[in-house]
């Protein structure tokens, strides 16, 4: 005797974790996420602003420009959802402490965390990592190190398992689009900062427009 469809045993939903400052979430960010949602058939995606980042030395900006940000920015993503909690933990935020409440909170769900190469070519300095690679699959866009055509990294040099994204490489960064906000206040008399047409296509179209608005980055602190 066949079982009803809905008396059959659900497959364990396929969770995607991608943190990071997202200050501010630019296309290189986008992208990423519409991979991962794609290539690893993710029901849904984590988009998890950090709250105080232990691996950056520079103050980042508010956790509710960030939040805001990451809205306008994935909102029209399906699947993709914006999770606030790094942002109200007390501490550094780690990675490791995201995942064990996840678990909790979808016993059976399969769990990847989704990174550039430059934290996985760091990611035995990470706080437990080796629990993060229990929990979670491990999966990682390459891209150069440096600009100018520089070549990808070999990711296997990590020597701990992961699987990669398919993902073209989007010569953009968090640190060039605070830099050419930062100049453009710097080169205008008016209250908002409009940089040029190039620069603002860093970041999606809602994000420009808040970035703008909030004059977020007129003042600008070491980058990195």
């Amino acid at each position: 005797m066949t079982r009803a469809a809905s008396d059959r045993p659900l497959a364990p939903r396929r969770i995607g974790v991608f943190g990071g400052a997202f200050d501010p979430p630019h296309r290189a960010h986008r992208a990423l996420a519409e991979a991962a949602l794609r290539q690893l058939a993710l029901d849904t995606l984590l988009i998890l602003p950090t709250g105080q980042a232990w691996h950056k030395a520079r103050p980042l900006t508010d956790a509710q420009h960030r939040l805001a940000m990451c809205r306008l920015a994935f909102a029209d993503l399906p699947g993709a959802v914006v999770d606030g909690r790094e942002t109200v933990r007390d501490g550094p935020t780690y990675t490791v402490d995201t995942l064990a409440e996840l678990r909790a909170e979808h016993p059976g769900a399969a769990l990847f965390v989704i990174m550039g190469a430059d934290q996985w070519l760091a990611f035995r300095t990470w706080r437990r990592w080796k629990d993060i690679l229990r929990w979670a699959t491990v999966a990682v866009a390459n891209r150069p190190q440096t600009a100018d055509g520089a070549p990808l990294p070999d990711l296997a040099q990590v020597g701990l398992p992961f699987v990669e994204l398919e993902l073209s490489p989007i010569d953009v960064s968090a640190t060039v689009v605070r830099d050419q906000w930062h100049q453009a206040y710097r080169t205008t008399s008016s209250s908002a900062a409009t940089p040029a047409p190039d620069v603002a296509a860093l970041v999606p179209p809602a994000v420009a427009r808040y970035i703008s608005d909030q004059r977020l980055y007129a003042t600008h602190g070491p980058t990195a």
